[in-house]
């Protein structure tokens, strides 16, 4: 059977799990839960390529959301269309979300009792992104990662019962770890998009110019910043073993792939050298393997 384009839409973006440097919803975690990840992976998946502009050729998201199909290119008016369609998963009344994925995830926000707080806060960063395209402080940097990352680990908790106030802050730190990771992988390819999340005041301090980070391949002082900003990613990472710690059963594996994952990312960003430029560094799956095992073994010293 050739499926339909509204099942593509949502297949598309989904399919894209495959790609992160840590699992989703690995195929240990009980049915309902891998269900509510992929559902929320789903939304946050959308709203990134919605303002990265990594949308599906043809406008079909667009038309799911109400608009005309060229204004797919409208980053701005699609982020705004998808809160609208946002705010109907959440009301007890009225019409069902246009988009499949947010009716996909209508049903978890239900079953799961989830706020709109942090799917809000994850439009808002695409906004920002589409606004600002440099930070000049690492608060600065921080800031955007309170809306682009952390509300990630904050449904990760909510969707499994697990929230409290000092998993939150733990959680955050992992986040904020992971997003800067991704960040220094995607060096060259996020100033294709003019976008630099290295605070301007780290590449003052390293002597790094932008035009240092347009080459094939990074010199001595970009290497020094990259490797600066990836001790700085290990030490938030510190949080990650008392966090998993703090868990029991399969969402201690779930967490601690997380943590691993940044870790082994961090892992071959060091085997290159801290040389970014070239293409993102990626983790091998024996390294997340031993990441996740060292991360296992620290947790069970901090219970």
């Amino acid at each position: 059977m050739t499926p339909t384009p509204t099942a593509r839409t949502g297949d598309a973006t989904l399919g894209k799990a495959a790609d992160e440097n840590f699992p989703v919803a690995p195929f240990f975690l009980p049915r309902a839960w891998r269900g509510d990840l992929m559902a929320v992976y789903g939304f946050a998946r959308l709203v990134d390529d919605i303002g990265d502009g990594d949308l599906a050729p043809g406008g079909a998201d667009a038309r799911h959301l109400g608009l005309e199909p060229e204004q797919s290119e409208d980053r701005l008016a699609m982020l705004d269309a998808l809160e609208a369609d946002l705010r109907r998963v959440f009301a007890a009344t009225g019409e069902e979300p246009s988009h499949p994925l947010l009716r996909k995830l209508r049903p978890t926000v239900r079953r799961r009792a989830l706020t709109p707080e942090p799917f809000l806060g994850l439009i808002e960063a695409n906004r920002q992104d589409q606004k600002v395209r440099r930070y000049g402080t690492y608060a600065e940097l921080a800031a955007y990662c309170e809306l682009s990352a952390n509300p990630v680990g904050r449904l990760v908790l909510a969707l499994t019962g697990t929230t409290s106030p000092e998993r939150v802050r733990r959680s955050d730190a992992v986040c904020t770890a992971l997003q800067i990771v991704e960040h220094l992988q995607d060096v060259a390819e996020d100033l294709e998009r003019d976008r630099i999340y290295l605070p301007a005041e780290d590449m003052e301090r390293f002597r790094v110019t932008e035009a240092d980070l347009a080459v094939p391949s990074a010199g001595a002082s970009v290497r020094a910043l990259i490797a600066y900003e990836a001790q700085r990613a290990s030490d938030l990472l510190d949080e990650g073993p008392p966090l998993v710690g703090s868990v029991d059963g399969r969402l201690k594996l779930l967490l601690a792939g997380f943590v691993g994952g940044g870790r082994s990312a961090l892992t071959a960003i060091s085997a290159a050298g801290f040389d970014v430029l070239p293409g993102p560094p990626k983790a091998t799956k024996p390294s997340l393997l031993r990441e996740v095992g060292t991360v296992l073994r620290r947790a069970r010293g901090e219970r």
